[in-house]
């Protein structure tokens, strides 16, 4: 079962573990699918199966269930019928993410280097990256800022910086959403910044981790 679309956040509360549950599915649904000049693009660094990934479930009980026997551990779930472990195959089937080429390594960033950032890959000024990031209190930016973003750059044609701002607001909404449920960290940017190496990074590997370390 892969969970690549929700935050969640534990508290403890006597005994009994509480959740907080963050689904990013209708964000997704709202910006739709990329505009016909970009899609070749997105399509182009495998991350497209994205699009249709998005879960919206409010059976809490269910994924209860799923939190409570997960093991950080061994990285499984505890069943009664046995030990079960995600693995490579599933992402692939079930999300359609390559798992083979290469790997990607997001170094710690500055704010500093993410206002830079913004305005090398997004085009946004550099002032403007300043106050949102300083809204954000450290190098991310609201998911609603990006889609903003984004439909600024279809209007001027700027077409490679609306695909960057369409796939980093795409995996802040599913591979890498976070407990706050709104932002999206910049660092993910960088690998965005050659959209033709894109496609050969292991995006499968990146959702495997991030499912077994949640």
């Amino acid at each position: 079962m892969i969970l690549t679309n929700f935050a969640f956040l534990y508290t403890s509360i006597q005994e009994c573990p509480e959740f907080k549950l963050s689904s990013h599915g209708r964000k997704v649904h709202s910006l739709g699918r990329p505009v016909p000049a970009i899609e070749g693009l997105v399509v182009g660094t495998g991350l497209s199966p994205l699009i249709a990934c998005s879960i919206d479930t409010g059976d809490r009980g269910l994924l209860s269930s799923f939190v409570k026997r997960w093991h950080r551990e061994t990285s499984s779930f505890h069943l009664p019928v046995g030990e079960v472990t995600i693995t490579l195959d599933d992402v692939s089937s079930l999300l359609h993410l390559p798992v083979v080429g290469n790997l990607h390594v997001f170094q710690p960033l500055h704010v500093d280097d993410a206002i830079q950032m913004l305005v090398d890959l997004l085009m946004v000024s550099a002032e403007a990256s300043r106050a949102e990031t300083g809204q954000c209190h450290g190098p991310y930016v609201r998911l609603q800022w990006v889609r903003d973003i984004y439909e600024r750059r279809c209007q001027a044609g700027h077409w490679t910086a609306a695909a960057r701002a369409y796939l980093l607001h795409l995996l802040g909404c599913s591979l890498f959403a976070n407990k706050s449920a709104t932002n999206v960290h910049v660092v993910y940017l960088e690998a965005l910044r050659d959209l033709s190496q894109t496609g050969r990074y292991t995006w499968g590997v990146a959702a495997l981790c991030i499912c077994t370390t949640t």
